[in-house]
């Protein structure tokens, strides 16, 4: 059998059916496209949102970092200053003490040097009367000097054991100088340290020596000889000898 011809009226329906989805498509894939559009534009959005969101977190997580660096450094800076202050108090506590110690000092030193420079006055004065102006002006400078406050106490000290070497240092040599007797003639002196003061006129005529025990000059023109040849020793003009010079008898200490 023959198809049967369609209808115009189910040819219409038939071309409605296909033609309507069509039409219909059209703006619902616009509606996705634009709901696709906004959804990316709100993901770009939230994307930026969440960079921002991040950048911040980094520099407030690098401020802290930066921050608890500082933190760290300055409690270090204040436990060495700690330090330095714990120092400073014990060495202003040592200087306190010190302080303290040198006040008992110069009470104790004070009285014991005014005693040494009051000996060694005593002994120049009771000595051989050699370099006696020199040595009396050296006890006096010293005697000037110790109520003086803007002369240290070590100052006060060194210059006392100072003229307390000098005076040692008298009795180790044989020396000679020129001098005055008391009735103003000019002679030589010879010093044998502190065992014999002897002089001698210029002209050689007479000779004698400082007896201690009687406290004057006694003549001894019978040393002349010895005296020129202990003159000549001391001169280094003559070799080293042994001198026959007149001793003083020893006296008791006092």
């Amino acid at each position: 059998m023959g198809k049967k011809p369609v209808s115009g009226l189910r040819m219409a329906l038939i071309a409605t059916l296909f033609s309507t989805p069509v039409m219909a498509a059209e703006p619902l894939d616009q509606a996705a496209v634009d709901a696709q559009a906004q959804a990316d534009a709100q993901a770009q959005q939230a994307q930026a949102s969440i960079n921002d969101t991040v950048d911040r977190t980094q520099q407030a997580g690098a401020q802290y970092a930066q921050t608890m660096a500082e933190v760290d450094s300055l409690n270090k800076y204040n436990m060495q200053l700690q330090e330095q202050i714990d120092s400073q108090e014990a060495e202003m506590a040592s200087i306190q003490t010190q302080l303290s110690e040198i006040e008992t000092t110069n009470r104790e030193v004070l009285p014991l040097m005014e005693r040494m420079v009051t000996t060694l006055d005593q002994f120049v004065n009771a000595d051989l009367p050699f370099f006696k102006e020199e040595r009396l002006d050296r006890v006096n400078r010293l005697k000037d000097m110790m109520p003086r406050a803007d002369v240290s106490i070590s100052e006060k000290y060194r210059l006392i054991l100072d003229a307390y070497q000098i005076e040692l240092d008298y009795g180790r040599a044989l020396e000679t100088y020129d001098g005055q007797l008391d009735d103003g003639r000019t002679v030589h002196f010879i010093k044998l340290g502190r065992v014999s003061l002897m002089y001698q006129t210029i002209d050689t005529n007479e000779t004698g020596y400082w007896d201690a025990q009687a406290g004057r000059w006694v003549v001894a023109n019978e040393y002349a000889e010895n005296i020129r040849d202990a003159l000549s020793v001391a001169r280094d003009e003559g070799a080293p000898e042994l001198l026959r010079v007149p001793v003083p008898a020893p006296q008791e200490a006092r």
